[in-house]
């Protein structure tokens, strides 16, 4: 019997891996971290809370403002403030919940999902520079590990911040 595994990489022991996993995460904190900053938008003068609710209720809505601040892992309180602000630019609009008539779902205004395309399309272009300074081997790499990426990205959480 060998330590090895099935591609020859020596076996690791839980300690090993769990230690190897949180390096891992503190090194792609920083690199998202600083990857967001180069590319924060501009064009709808959204932060990147607005843009991120903004962006949840044009996928997913209309929605209940607690079901948005699930989605975003924000309080109740918090969310109701980032509503009252899109809402103020006219952003995404308010209609009566048809399952409860005491509560209210938000939708996206036309205006919004403009914004949420026009943000999208502008971090894209501001990535795609980023990536044109990489080697193609790294942008292959990129590649590999988008899947596994966009897997942690929709992890819900169950504890909430902010």
């Amino acid at each position: 019997m060998t330590d090895d595994t099935a591609d020859g990489r020596p076996r690791r022991s839980a300690t090993e891996t769990e230690t190897d996993r949180a390096a891992t995460a503190a090194r792609l904190a920083v690199a998202v971290g600083r990857i967001n900053r180069r590319v924060r938008t501009g064009t709808a003068s959204l932060s990147a809370g607005l843009l991120s609710a903004l962006a949840t209720v044009v996928q997913l809505g209309p929605l209940r403002p607690s079901d948005i601040a699930r989605v975003e892992v924000v309080t109740k309180p918090t969310m109701t403030r980032v509503l009252v602000d899109l809402e103020s630019r006219g952003l995404v609009e308010r209609a009566d919940d048809p399952t409860d008539g005491r509560a209210f779902v938000v939708s996206a205004t036309p205006a919004g999902v403009i914004a949420v395309r026009d943000a999208r399309a502008e971090r894209a272009e501001l990535l795609a520079a980023l990536l044109a300074d990489l080697d193609p081997e790294d942008v292959v790499a990129i590649e590999a590990a988008l899947d596994a990426l966009e897997r942690v990205a929709r992890i819900e959480r169950t504890s909430t911040t902010s």
